[in-house]
């Protein structure tokens, strides 16, 4: 609608250089590291069954949104109105710009819907007040510069916000009504899975990887490793910073066997790879690295001792 783009003009013609900052910041807020750092500080730091249920929110929502997306195919602002909107904060950097397979569409919006199924599934978890403001800010905030940075509509941000509300909906009917860990995940999944059949965007194939591995890592871990809670500071460091050096680490490693230009192409083929790479990565973090965690333990007391 012609005032939307009116709208977003405006603001970026007023935001100044401040603005466009805050706007990338809020943006990682609410994008797939952002949100990643959040759940390993969740999980690793704080409580492991908090995290858990944040993880298969945030993924859901980032896995079955891209298929409305692709259903209505929206265009972003600043791919509709070149000389009037500015992409400030691409969703791929590396990407070209009108990269629809590597910028996806606009309606809705995914960090307005990733915020708030996030952070109220926190403070749901942390039963605190001050939680539950945070919650409401970002979510405010990261939906209103979604738009400043010309990447959604206000339209956009509007049903984003509604669907991560639903989502969060959903999965509080489906811990009343389906108690069994497997059948709820097993249902999340199976939600996903039409997309293989009409998404081709690399954030489907990315949330689809991440889906699957957090499931399996989920059973895994229930059933090999059982890591515990902690308290000690120098642990939870070790503990997120090792996950960050995995995820880096491996992002880049699983790269390698494959030609660049095919794995940015919007092929089948490398978007299944995608799929593939994500789904390792976050197995491997959420899975496997826990075993570790017991040697970690031991870290600060033998500080202390010394």
């Amino acid at each position: 609608m012609e005032w939307e783009a009116i709208l977003i003009e405006w603001i970026q013609s007023n935001m100044g250089g401040i603005g466009a900052v805050l706007g990338k910041i809020f943006s990682f807020i609410g994008g797939e590291r952002g949100l990643l750092v959040l759940l390993l500080v969740v999980m690793f730091c704080w409580k492991k069954e908090a995290g858990r249920r944040m993880a298969l929110v945030i993924i859901a929502v980032n896995a079955w949104l891209p298929m409305l997306k692709t259903l209505v195919q929206r265009p972003r602002p600043y791919m509709q109105h070149p000389d009037r909107v500015k992409p400030i904060a691409l969703v791929d950097a590396e990407a070209a710009a009108d990269d629809v397979a590597a910028q996806g569409y606009s309606f809705p919006s995914q960090h307005s819907a990733s915020v708030p199924a996030a952070y109220f599934t926190l403070a749901r978890e942390g039963k605190k007040r001050w939680l539950g403001v945070l919650a409401a800010v970002l979510t405010l905030l990261v939906g209103l510069f979604r738009v400043a940075v010309g990447m959604h509509y206000p339209t956009d941000v509007l049903a984003g916000w509604a669907l991560g509300f639903a989502v969060l909906g959903f999965f509080a009917l489906l811990e009343r009504f389906v108690p069994q860990d497997w059948l709820r995940h097993l249902i999340v999944l199976v939600i996903a899975l039409p997309g293989l059949f009409f998404v081709r965007t690399a954030e489907y194939f990315t949330s689809l990887g991440l889906l699957v591995g957090i499931i399996a890592a989920i059973h895994y871990e229930q059933r090999f490793v059982r890591y515990q809670d902690t308290r000690n500071g120098w642990a939870m460091a070790v503990r997120t910073l090792g996950a960050l050096v995995i995820y880096f680490g491996l992002n880049t490693l699983l790269k390698l066997p494959f030609d660049k230009a095919y794995l940015d192409s919007a092929a089948l083929g490398a978007l299944l790879i995608r799929t593939v790479r994500y789904a390792v990565i976050i197995f491997v973090i959420m899975g496997i690295y826990p075993k570790l965690f017991p040697h970690f333990e031991t870290l600060g007391k033998r500080r202390s001792a010394a």
